[in-house]
């Protein structure tokens, strides 16, 4: 009888252990600043084109609240938890901005390597301070390359599918 009852106390305890565990996890999975944040996501363009995704692959972390990812982006992920999915839609204005067309410098043809002559080529070059740039060749003319400065996204609308994987 004596064992009988050590058991049934067990199994109780056992029982609110693991209730309270989850209750715990729950509440302690929410993204809040600070927290280094995981994430599975999908980006698509309005046609439907996948323009970027990691499923299947290691997921996205950043830290919520830093400079990582796109703050309207963090913002709408904002107080999810840890195993929920959402939809969220990004205007230009609030992903990589209008398409700027003074940001389209054109150059000598000979200042670009002759393999990156063709209309979509990226490239990575310096400026004058010495930090990188990159950009698209955008037009090719027979003595002069047009390069795009703007971010290969701006002007879309994107439209991104996000689950949270974890929260620490």
């Amino acid at each position: 009888m004596k064992s009988q009852r050590s058991c049934s106390v067990w199994l109780f305890t056992a029982c609110l252990g693991i209730l309270s565990y989850n209750a715990t996890a729950e509440e302690g999975a929410m993204v809040e600043d600070g927290k280094t944040i995981a994430i599975e996501y999908t980006l698509k363009l309005d046609d439907g084109t996948v323009a970027s995704t990691n499923v299947g692959q290691d997921p996205l972390s950043y830290v919520q609240g830093g400079e990582e990812l796109l703050p309207a982006l963090q913002d709408s992920l904002a107080g999810m938890r840890q195993g929920q999915s959402k939809e969220v839609m990004l205007a230009p204005e609030h992903g990589y901005g209008f398409v700027d067309d003074t940001a389209l410098v054109e150059v000598p043809v000979d200042m670009i390597p002759e393999e990156a002559r063709v209309v979509g080529a990226r490239l990575v070059g310096r400026d004058q301070q010495g930090n990188e740039q990159f950009v698209r060749v955008r037009e090719v003319q027979t003595d002069r390359i047009v390069l795009d400065h703007n971010h290969p996204l701006a002007g879309e609308n994107l439209h991104f599918d996000v689950k949270v994987l974890s929260v620490e």
